[in-house]
């Protein structure tokens, strides 16, 4: 029986001895052993992030190549990894992203700033009395919980 070695195109960076990437026509190809195993577009940063700690967690490659070969710091292939490993591939491509709350500003609280809104009250002075953050009556407006007053 005779081994047949793998082949990768010229243009192929090494990841690792097993795995190799080239970028053609905006997609990114992963070649495992010659033979093509995963692509995505050149933009889609969770399919990366998806597809990278897949090829660690497999064993093709290790933290420290894909750190290197991307040019990313070890601790965000690190974070990756971890994220594969105990919610796996639908914590990349969840449909529920991830959503802040400013869980201090609720009934009496939100009617009492919407009231000083009203009034045409600064968002700054609102928040220095009711003891919170700016940001967080700004999320709220943005949300749609709180409507600024539109001075004209």
């Amino acid at each position: 029986m005779q081994l047949i070695l793998p082949l990768f195109p010229f243009d192929t960076k090494m990841i690792s001895g097993l795995l190799g990437v080239r970028e053609v026509d905006q997609m990114v190809h992963y070649i495992a052993n010659g033979l093509p195993v995963f692509s995505h577009g050149v933009e889609d940063i969770q399919s990366f992030r998806f597809v990278t700690s897949n090829f660690i967690h497999q064993g093709l490659c290790g933290q420290s190549d894909i750190a290197r070969s991307f040019n990313i710091p070890i601790g965000s292939v690190k974070r990756n990894l971890k994220k594969f490993r105990e919610e796996g591939e639908a914590a990349f491509f969840s449909e529920d992203k991830r959503r802040g709350h400013s869980h201090k500003i609720r009934g009496s609280v939100l009617e009492r700033i919407q009231k000083k809104l009203d009034k045409g009250q600064s968002t700054n002075s609102i928040a220095k009395e009711e003891k919170l953050t700016e940001g967080s009556i700004r999320y709220r407006i943005i949300i749609g919980d709180l409507k600024k007053k539109v001075l004209h």
